[in-house]
């Protein structure tokens, strides 16, 4: 018997990290290694982990594997820089039965993702196991910030703005309903190809923001939307009634709510319905922000969505 009869094709693997090393040239070695930037005084490091969920399962269904790993490197991301970090560098973790081309559409999916962030890929860990049925991902992402500069939403105070930023879809959230809606035969993926639009990744808005403006909180709106997510930046004793009607839902939402009939309660508590990101900032500076929100090289939408109590 050999490895490659178990299962595991050394020469392959060999050869998918030549690979690696051509769109990631810091691969390679055993860990990775990143100094931490120049100019601050007190750096924090604020790390992430996250992965893609049943979204993988969508893939499957469409054969195309070429925007989930831009979705794994997002779903990371968008946690960390709630603090205020900038992004440093990402590792990732991929579970195959044998590496394949998919396999690479999701490592350059990956890179891309990176790229956006303005981040390093580091490294990651792409294990082989001859029993696996599907792929399964994880991300793992690392940013800075200045100590005194940490977001935490300790400043926030009844009066301050919930500003709601769009989302390219559904992101990374939700699939499980949405697979459930799928097996059933509720929805078909021909006729709603925007299941597989990847997750926005915030952080070049964010840093712009934060040059210009003072956030007191931010919260990344992933499983749970909006009820779950926004309480999580908040203090102890204040609240946000989300005004649902202040921005327009995506017509996605409305697909998926009437072919599943599924209540506005339950929409409202597993989607994001088209607000992916929010940020909380005084009332003297929300026109300022929507500006600078819209006025982007990829200007993004943005409304008022609610008032901290």
């Amino acid at each position: 018997m050999d490895y490659k009869t178990s299962g595991v094709d050394i020469e392959k693997g060999r050869a998918f990290v030549e690979h690696l090393k051509i769109v990631a040239p810091t691969i390679g070695g055993f860990n990775g290694m990143m100094e931490i930037p120049s100019g601050y005084e007190k750096p924090v490091l604020v790390s992430g982990a996250d992965g893609v969920g049943t979204k993988i399962n969508v893939c499957r269904i469409a054969r195309d594997y070429t925007t989930i790993g831009q979705d794994l490197v997002a779903m990371c991301v968008n946690d960390v820089i709630c603090s205020g970090a900038k992004p440093l560098y990402f590792l990732d973790y991929i579970s195959t039965k044998t590496i394949d081309s998919n396999v690479n559409d999701i490592v350059h999916g990956i890179v891309k993702g990176c790229e956006i962030a303005g981040m390093e890929l580091l490294g990651g860990e792409t294990a082989e196991h001859f029993r696996a049925s599907d792929y399964d991902l994880a991300g793992f992402c690392t940013g800075v910030v200045e100590k005194n500069a940490t977001i935490d939403g300790s400043n926030i105070r009844a009066g301050d703005v919930v500003i709601g930023i769009e989302s390219s879809g559904l992101h990374s959230n939700g699939y499980t309903l949405i697979n459930d809606m799928l097996s059933r035969h509720n929805i078909f993926y021909k006729e709603m190809p925007e299941l597989l639009t990847p997750t926005t990744i915030y952080s070049d808005l964010i840093q712009q923001l934060l040059d210009e403006v003072p956030i007191l909180g931010m919260a990344h709106i992933t499983g749970g939307g909006l009820p779950e997510n926004l309480p999580r930046c908040l203090p102890k004793g204040l609240t946000v009634d989300v005004d649902y009607s202040a921005w327009e839902r995506p017509e996605l939402f409305n697909k998926i709510q009437q072919a599943g009939d599924i209540a506005e309660d339950e929409m409202r508590n597993v989607f994001n319905l088209g607000i992916g990101f929010c940020i909380i900032v005084p009332e003297e500076v929300v026109t300022l922000s929507q500006e600078i929100i819209a006025d982007l090289p990829h200007g993004m939408k943005s409304w008022v969505i609610g008032e901290v109590k």
